[in-house]
């Protein structure tokens, strides 16, 4: 069975790094602690008396003084690994933890977890295709030296970089290294932590380039496991649970997030709030608890961003200067289906075509794979599509030759909308409003990842009324809009009142809108 010797760094908090390595090596795992050196004297001095007696800690034998972005917090995990290795010979995993992370599971399933595959995990993707960086310096991080710290020096670490680069002072890449990039919290293999410390030693020339690097901890490790291992054995993922903000700052969890973080694919989570005392002491049990259970439903990142995303709602895409004066015509009628049960508005587009033989396309601004024809790459990806919209709605009048086009658009897609009627052609929209059952909303969930097949009922009865509020929302936006050929039909109408707005969106005789509102099952799920 698998025996995880954790590397923790950590810097304060003494009384909670002592319960922290207390827990874990209470099921037969192991610690090795690298205290930060700027950390005061005192505190450290606790922490080793208190440990002083159990055999499953140890210490880095040297402590060095850790910055954000700095080799030495390279240097102080090399430290605490090379601690480990040596105290523990027995131990089969070595695990990056910080003072911020707790266990999510428990012993025995992050044992038998570790022991369902014999392979590494670590974030690790090429450092300049990805796009794992999304803001700041790039390339600068590598092909430059970095001795000053961006956070306290920020002077001197721009000065320094901008006269490397008049001087053109770049300096290659080792030529066998192919550089990744991913999160620092990994846990990796006894064999891969034994090549790592082998190729220290014998790479000079690697270890002097990621020594000025900036932000090494999340390129070192990842790059020499990418060197050493083979891509079968390497699993891309960090078993730590993490979610970032907007601002880019590590999201904490608090006492109420208990069931959310049980509920995700991970062995740990961070941050967790220094105040959420219970979260840590439910926590603390559950790790020495071989009879717990969990069922993996893994949606808390697409839930964290569905509910921060209802805050920024409203925004335009500004208009892009090829579009400044561009119009689809003022001769063109477009006529928009907005619906948020894509299936009914796919219905009711078929129906359509069948009895009015005007060309109608589904989702184009929502799904991907909507069936489009080829105009010369400008439909080929989402981006484009949106990036170009107005083209793109040019050139779908001129391939079908003809001065009507029916499109479907998700109501979330106000921006669209408002683009689209402020054209100079003739804009009308038809929004079809649907009933929501629970049942519905639970598949929606699901579909889109707000939720999974183990997501406790508790969460979904606590989610339900969050997304039917929010696509009641959208509605009311639309309708406060005040577009002007505003049409809507509703499921709770009869087929004769349904009619009339179909008439009058279309523009055709009563008989043929009837005959499209009476279209079986167009509501049923």
């Amino acid at each position: 069975m698998a025996k995880i010797a954790y590397i923790l760094l950590c810097h304060k908090d003494p009384e909670a790094i002592i319960g922290q390595a207390e827990m874990l090596t209470a099921a037969g795992d192991c610690i090795a602690i690298h205290f930060d050196a700027r950390a005061k004297p005192e505190a450290f001095a606790q922490i080793r008396k208190a440990l002083a007696d159990n055999p499953n800690v140890t210490f880095a034998r040297k402590r060095v003084k850790c910055g954000w972005g700095e080799w030495s917090l390279v240097q102080a995990t090399l430290y605490a690994i090379e601690a480990a290795v040596e105290a523990f010979p027995r131990a089969t995993h070595f695990y990056m933890l910080s003072g911020d992370c707790a266990a999510i599971k428990s012993a025995r399933y992050a044992h038998e977890f570790l022991d369902a595959e014999d392979v590494d995990y670590i974030e690790s993707f090429d450092f300049f295709d990805s796009d794992w960086i999304k803001t700041g310096i790039k390339e600068e991080r590598l092909i430059y030296r970095h001795w000053f710290n961006e956070r306290n020096r920020k002077w001197l670490f721009y000065a320094s970089m901008n006269l490397q680069r008049r001087l053109r002072l770049s300096r290659p890449i080792p030529k066998d290294i192919q550089v990744q990039i991913g999160s620092q919290w990994w846990c990796l293999r006894r064999r891969t932590i034994e090549w790592i410390l082998d190729l220290t030693r014998q790479r000079r020339d690697v270890m002097r380039f990621f020594r000025t690097t900036w932000i090494p901890d999340e390129t070192f490790f990842q790059t020499l496991v990418r060197h050493l291992v083979p891509n079968s054995e390497i699993r891309a993922r960090t078993l730590t649970f993490l979610m970032f903000t907007d601002y880019g700052m590590p999201q904490t969890f608090y006492n109420d997030q208990y069931d959310l973080l049980l509920s995700q694919d991970f062995l740990f989570a961070r941050k967790i709030s220094p105040e959420a005392v219970t979260l840590k002491q439910r926590l603390g049990a559950l790790y020495s608890d071989d009879t717990a259970t969990f069922q993996i439903s893994n949606e808390g990142r697409s839930l964290f961003k569905f509910l921060t995303g209802r805050g920024r709602i409203g925004r335009r895409f500004a208009m892009r200067f090829w579009e400044t004066e561009s119009t689809l015509g003022r001769e063109r009628e477009l006529m928009i289906v907005i619906c948020k049960k894509w299936h009914v508005a796919k219905r009711l587009l078929d129906r359509i075509r069948q009895v009015t033989n005007m060309p109608a396309i589904e989702y184009l601004f929502n799904e991907e794979g909507t069936p489009l024809p080829d105009l010369g790459g400008i439909q080929s990806t989402m981006e484009k599509r949106h990036r170009h919209r107005r083209a793109l709605m040019r050139m779908l009048f001129d391939y079908y030759e003809t001065d009507q086009l029916i499109v479907c658009m998700d109501p979330s897609s106000l921006d669209l909308i408002q683009d689209f009627s402020g054209d100079r052609s003739v804009t009308r929209l038809l929004e079809v409003q649907c009933v929501f059952t629970d049942e519905y909303l639970i598949g929606h969930a699901m579909r889109v990842g707000l939720a999974g097949e183990q997501t406790p009922p508790e969460t979904l009865e606590r989610l339900l009324p969050t997304i039917r509020s929010d696509m009641t929302f959208e509605s009311d936006r639309i309708r406060d809009a005040g577009f002007e050929n505003h049409f809507t039909m509703r499921e709770s109408d009869t087929p004769e009142e349904n009619a009339a707005k179909i008439g009058r969106f279309l523009d055709i005789p009563s008989d043929k809108a009837i005959e499209i509102a009476r279209t079986d099952y167009l509501f049923a799920d």
